[in-house]
């Protein structure tokens, strides 16, 4: 599947500048009505290192009521976590009703770094599937609109991103040898994430290919189709209540 994603996709500043401004006040005056409508969403964030997650979901909240989103930034199990079953940490961390729950990294490490690393045995990452399957129909079945993002980068944009971050001071902290280690295993990476995305895209829990290799187009394509399907769920419009109400002041 990822071999026919066009990573050509890009979007010049200004485009990028006006659309994303649009972008996030919709996007504000939708987090105002998943709290008023008491809707729980999820938003699920996977890609490869050096994709652009952070800076994605810094834009998607750039605009939002901190009161009304949390950010899990999930890397390995330690203590109770390590010793329960691999879901039972998501189960803790799930949203309340009318919160946005944002997960950087998540219960797919297990038939992605867990599968390729082999932390987890063939029999275990198999059967994730199904577990992960039914995890997200149980939130859906609640009333949770759940999200699930792919941030598509090639390997030569990668490589560029790591040797921009190893000279930036301010970035140098986010590369470590294991991301150096994991490009050495980028196709058994990328057949788990082919399979990830055959097995678990559903009706409910559909995923999301973003192309990444421009980050201001992956940016706005996820705020998009953040926008699109939050407006379609909470049956509110907020072009036509946000702008049109703006537009009828400024004539007044």
């Amino acid at each position: 599947m990822l071999d026919t994603v066009d990573l050509s996709l890009s979007l010049t500043k200004k485009d990028y500048s006006e659309a994303l401004i649009k972008q996030q006040v919709a996007m504000r005056a939708l987090g105002y009505q998943v709290y008023v409508q008491q809707r729980p969403v999820v938003l699920v964030y996977e890609g490869w290192d050096a994709s652009g997650k952070g800076g994605n979901i810094k834009r998607v909240t750039q605009r939002l009521d901190p009161r009304g989103y949390v950010v899990h930034s999930i890397a390995a199990p330690k203590g109770d976590d390590a010793n329960r079953h691999y879901l039972y940490r998501f189960w803790r961390r799930v949203p309340e009703t009318g919160q946005i729950g944002i997960f950087d990294r998540s219960w797919y490490g297990r038939v992605l770094v867990e599968r390729v690393e082999g932390f987890a045995t063939e029999t275990e990452w198999k059967r994730a599937y199904r577990e992960i399957n039914h995890f997200e129909r149980q939130l859906a079945d609640f009333g949770t609109i759940i999200f699930k993002f792919w941030v598509h980068i090639n390997q030569d944009e990668q490589l560029r991103r790591f040797e921009a971050r190893a000279v930036n001071v301010l970035k140098k902290w986010k590369l470590t040898e294991e991301d150096w280690r994991n490009r050495e295993k980028w196709d058994e990476y990328e057949a788990a994430v082919n399979d990830m995305l055959v097995k678990t895209s559903t009706v409910t829990a559909p995923w999301t290919v973003v192309e990444g290799n421009c980050k201001r187009y992956a940016r706005i394509k996820v705020l998009k189709t953040l926008v699109k399907q939050l407006s379609k769920e909470l049956n509110y419009d907020p072009f036509t209540e946000v702008f049109e109400t703006n537009k009828g002041k400024k004539k007044k």
